[in-house]
């Protein structure tokens, strides 16, 4: 199989799209949690060079490895985490943690324990989850209306008819015409966009017992709980077979060699890899994977120009990144309920998941997306219970 056969602008786009969805959503965060940590403007642009080589080098060779799209991303709520427990805690001593976190990631993926906890996972309840995390970005597409009416309604537009005659092209079509509103209405805001290259920046770590409890340990949890619980979920509800150890075990081996660099955690994407692994990355499930390998490449240009693609992103407005977002998830959300209700037997469960991950429940920082698993399995073995 040649990538070259399989290759597709609607996938390439999709790559795109996935990287574009994933800085402006949470790139932020990350900002600020260097910053908690009083990292330096080089420092700073160390840690965006080590997550974008990480998330590049993985998403590009495990989906190159097993010819199907595995996108990874750093962990947001790791990063929010940071913000709230960096007080007193030196930069080094933060490495040391990482470090300590990247042991664990790898540990738990190439042990196998994980990959057999979520393989008893039902599929309705990880398509139910799946819907419920991205329903918000289908709603924020309509939300968007109220603040730039005439640029979403014009992309929403296109993007039905582009459905009919060239649905591959649907989503391109509308970043472009948005992109092109946003222009002729003066939204996009390039004054600050300078080209700049990242450096590297060695920290060495120095290890502590309180950073290791206090931010080593926690950030490993909510890894794992938040970020690739959902992501397995993901991979799962598209019918991808992908074994999850090696993923897991990969993402922990990048941690630890790039978190003297800054990177804090890599995990699986949930939400940007529903955009490489829909409908609108290509028609064909077997071809999804360049999607993937795409995003690994945008990531690789945000790790060598992080200040600068920074800034791009930045530039565009934030009703155009929320339109676009929805307009790619569309058929993934359409599809997860349709998978999650379609078993009688597990659809008040799947609708619990559904409800809970969807609500933005957050219990001990971790995510909704793990608590509504948790009351699907939980509503599905008390309803088996009261059958018998």
């Amino acid at each position: 199989m040649s990538i070259a056969k399989d290759f597709s602008l609607s996938a390439v786009i999709a790559g795109f799209i996935t990287v574009l969805v994933g800085f402006t959503g949470a790139g932020v965060i990350v900002f600020q949690a260097a910053q908690a940590l009083n990292a330096s403007p080089a420092e700073i642009a160390s840690w965006m060079w080590a997550l974008g080589l990480g998330m590049g080098l993985t998403c590009i060779a495990l989906s190159w490895r097993y010819r199907q799209p595995v996108v990874t991303a750093w962990s947001t709520p790791g990063a929010a985490l940071l913000i709230t427990a960096a007080d007193g805690v030196s930069m080094p001593e933060a490495i040391g943690a990482f470090l300590f976190c990247g042991v664990l990631l790898t540990l738990c993926g190439f042990s196998g324990w994980f990959e057999k906890i979520m393989d008893r996972i039902p599929l309705p309840l990880a398509s139910a989850m799946l819907a419920g995390v991205l329903l918000k970005f289908g709603m924020n597409l309509f939300v968007a209306m109220q603040t730039q009416f005439v640029m979403t309604i014009a992309m929403f537009l296109l993007y039905l008819a582009m459905r009919r005659t060239q649905p591959r092209y649907a989503v391109l079509s509308a970043l472009v015409l948005g992109i092109l509103i946003a222009g002729a209405q003066g939204l996009l805001r390039l004054e600050d966009v300078q080209l700049q290259l990242a450096s590297p920046v060695w920290i060495t770590p120095q290890f502590s017992a309180s950073s290791l409890i206090g931010i080593g340990l926690p950030l490993f949890i909510v890894t794992m709980a938040s970020q690739n619980v959902p992501g397995v979920a993901t991979i799962r509800s598209f019918g991808y077979d992908t074994p999850i150890s090696p993923l897991i075990g990969w993402t922990g081996a990048a941690t630890l060699l790039l978190a003297p660099f800054g990177a804090f955690a890599l995990n699986l994407a949930a939400i940007t890899a529903a955009i490489s692994m829909g409908r609108e990355a290509h028609e064909d499930p077997d071809k999804r994977y360049v999607a993937a390998i795409s995003a690994g490449i945008f990531y690789l240009i945000i790790g060598l120009f992080g200040a600068t693609v920074a800034a791009v992103f930045a530039a565009l407005p934030v009703a155009l990144v929320s339109a676009i977002a929805g307009l790619a998830l569309l058929g993934t959300i359409g599809n997860s309920l349709s998978i999650a209700l379609s078993a009688e037997q597990d659809r008040e469960a799947a609708l619990i998941t559904f409800l809970v991950t969807a609500s933005g429940l957050a219990l001990f920082g971790i995510s909704s997306a793990f608590w509504g698993l948790v009351a699907g399995v939980l509503a599905t073995f008390l309803l088996k219970q009261r059958d018998h």
